[in-house]
């Protein structure tokens, strides 16, 4: 059996018993490669994670970066009251009608609003409205921009809040200074600016399952 089968089969078994989906989650995951979406959503033991941080921490407003299908909104989603509010903000309108789909078949249309246009011009117009700190932010778009998206998080944040950064192992390719790739510095410089940062308290876990060899940052909003 090959190392990425063995992973495969694990994060199977985790699913089966741990984070099982529903028919909504399974049609938002058909629909998404039904509409030719890549196949880079979170894994069901990913999102219940990401669920479960919501939960824990009492969360009643969530600022999602990335749509894709909507599959990891549905995750965070239940995680809110029903009186919560989740933004999400999605470059590609495509990717946004499917999501907007996904997302009201599961009932969460009140709760989930996805924004469409680069992330770095619907932050700005976000916090323009003076919404109140959202409490969770998970960051999971475009990785050249992650250090950016970092200093929004702040931004629009308050002390407790937690901040998800996803994808940050790159295959391994983060350990690397000389790497030039734009994904790998914008890894590389949120991360230390996660570390250096006065107002952050913060870790990363390398991960393995059914996407790969992969990991994510955690951090907590100091006061």
């Amino acid at each position: 059996m090959s190392e990425s089968q063995l992973w495969d089969d694990v994060d199977d078994y985790f699913t089966t018993h741990l984070a099982p989906e529903d028919d909504v989650l399974r049609a938002a995951l058909r629909d998404s490669e039904a509409a030719g979406l890549p196949s880079i959503a979170v894994t069901a033991p990913q999102g219940k994670l990401l669920q479960l941080l919501a939960q824990i921490q009492g969360a009643r407003t969530v600022l999602e970066l990335g749509t894709l299908g909507g599959y990891s909104t549905i995750w965070l989603a239940r995680a809110l009251p029903a009186d919560g509010r989740l933004v999400s903000l999605e470059y590609s309108p495509v990717n946004a009608e499917v999501a907007n789909r996904n997302i009201a078949r599961a009932g969460l249309d009140k709760i989930a609003e996805v924004r469409v246009g680069p992330a770095l011009e619907s932050l700005p117009q976000l916090a323009d409205e003076n919404p109140p700190p959202f409490d969770l932010v998970f960051i999971d778009a475009d990785k050249g921009n992650n250090p950016h998206y970092v200093e929004w998080a702040l931004k629009l944040t308050s002390a407790g809040s937690l901040i998800v950064v996803d994808n940050v192992v790159r295959g391994g390719r983060v350990a690397d200074p000389g790497n030039p790739a734009s994904d790998v510095q914008g890894t590389r410089t949120a991360l230390e600016l996660i570390g250096q940062h006065p107002r952050l308290s913060a870790t990363a876990i390398q991960t393995v399952g059914s996407k790969g060899y992969d990991g994510f940052a955690l951090a907590r909003v100091l006061p």
